[in-house]
């Protein structure tokens, strides 16, 4: 019997203590967002000497004796965690999609790769970036002019940018629908609220007065609060089932007191005559007031928006989410960042519709119950590899003393 003996065991030992360490950093980090479960897999050590298949064959086999037994970690990226809604408005998941990572720069050109999509603000030399909760800045593609051109084509640092106030917009296009009294009634009044590049919203009031002696027939004009509007016609006649017959679009030229003018096109297709109601259903305008910054977060694209008072948005960035051609290749550097290798394959861009949830986080993919399972099992193991040394130890002692 020799020192040998006593490998199988102490590497057993060995083994298990790391299966042990593996299992407690897994229930450590079973509340990290992000984190990525590890497991400890085992492989046999083998020797290098060749067996004997039988001594008065002479034949061999190209088996060799094991020494022992080794482990190494493998983290499962492909396993997804649930998601949990924090209402936090820079919070962002991926679901759907095990192979999307939200893009890191550490300042220093090194990329890292992440689903924990915990991030925040951070405002260096008078610039503010969105950061992950470890600083990292966190890559996008930029709006073009707030967003109305596009994105930028090339990820960069997402800089947090958004005015505190957008201003107005200028009407130019109206429509209504709406009822005018058959009946009873001589005058309707329909009010538009119209905004230009220096009025912040004004009442464009729709005048009607029946003609007296024609049926069906209505004498238009406009009234505005801050200036004078004149329309292209004086005269608004409806079929007799009630629809209208002329004209389907007024042309209204503006002049505001200030001097300015504007036209604004009024469509009144859908306007009707019945009855004696009054009653206005849609109205609609394509301008809108100025409004004041109220909030910023992600939508459901992924993209960064600018939230104002006046019920608009405008796009700051969209987030940079990379896939692999061989993800489960991806280095760990610490189970919730990861690092490209020689064998991840080609990287791209992942579309990111219907893979963001926005104010939500990806929990850690970690089973509590499987962990505590394993926990159990690699105890055990460590024991018995630990009595197997102790039983060698005893008959290397009995041979030591039969020899002396």
């Amino acid at each position: 019997m020799t020192l040998a003996s006593f490998i199988p065991s102490v590497t057993g030992m060995n083994a298990m203590s790391h299966a042990q360490q593996t299992v407690a950093e897994n229930i450590a980090n079973m509340n990290t967002t992000g984190y990525k479960q590890n497991e400890t897999l085992f492989y046999s050590l083998l020797g290098s000497s060749g067996l004997n298949v039988g001594t008065q064959s002479g034949l061999s086999s190209s088996r060799v004796s094991i020494d022992g037994v080794g482990c190494y970690d493998r983290t499962n990226i492909g396993i997804e965690g649930t998601l949990q809604n924090t209402g936090n408005v820079f919070d962002v998941a991926l679901n759907g999609n095990s192979n999307a990572f939200f893009t890191l720069d550490d300042g220093y050109g090194n990329i890292y790769y992440t689903r924990a999509g915990d991030f925040t603000k951070l405002t260096q030399d008078d610039v503010t970036y969105l950061v992950s909760s470890s600083g990292l800045f966190v890559q996008g593609f930029q709006a073009i002019d707030n967003g109305d051109g596009g994105f930028s084509t090339t990820a960069s640092d997402i800089v947090v940018d958004a005015p505190q106030t957008i201003p107005q917009k200028e009407t130019t296009q109206a429509s209504i629908i709406a009822n005018v009294p058959a009946n009873d009634v001589d005058k309707s009044v329909y009010s538009i609220r119209i905004y230009s590049n220096n009025y912040d919203g004004a009442n464009l009031n729709m005048v009607l007065e029946k003609i007296e002696g024609r049926e069906n027939s209505w004498v238009l004009s406009f009234e505005l609060e801050d200036g004078t509007a004149v329309g292209n016609t004086t005269e608004v006649i409806f079929n007799t089932d009630g629809t209208i017959k002329t004209p389907e679009n007024i042309d209204v030229a503006i002049a505001w007191n200030d001097g300015s003018t504007s036209n604004v096109n009024v469509d009144i297709s859908k306007m009707t005559q019945y009855g004696e109601s009054s009653q206005v259903t849609k109205i609609e305008q394509n301008g809108f007031p100025s409004g004041n910054l109220l909030s910023v977060g992600f939508d459901d694209e992924g993209v960064l928006r600018a939230y104002y008072s006046n019920d608009n948005d405008i796009a700051i960035a969209q987030l940079a989410i990379t896939g692999f051609t061989a993800p489960e290749n991806l280095t760990p550097y610490n189970n919730t960042l990861f690092e490209a290798n020689g064998e991840t394959g080609n990287s791209y861009y992942v579309d990111p519709d219907g893979i963001v949830v926005a104010e939500s986080l990806e929990n850690s993919s970690v089973d509590i119950e499987k962990e505590f399972s394993q926990m159990i099992i690699v105890q055990r193991a460590y024991s018995l590899n630990a009595q197997s040394f102790t039983v060698n130890d005893e008959m290397l002692s009995v041979l030591i003393d039969l020899k002396s």
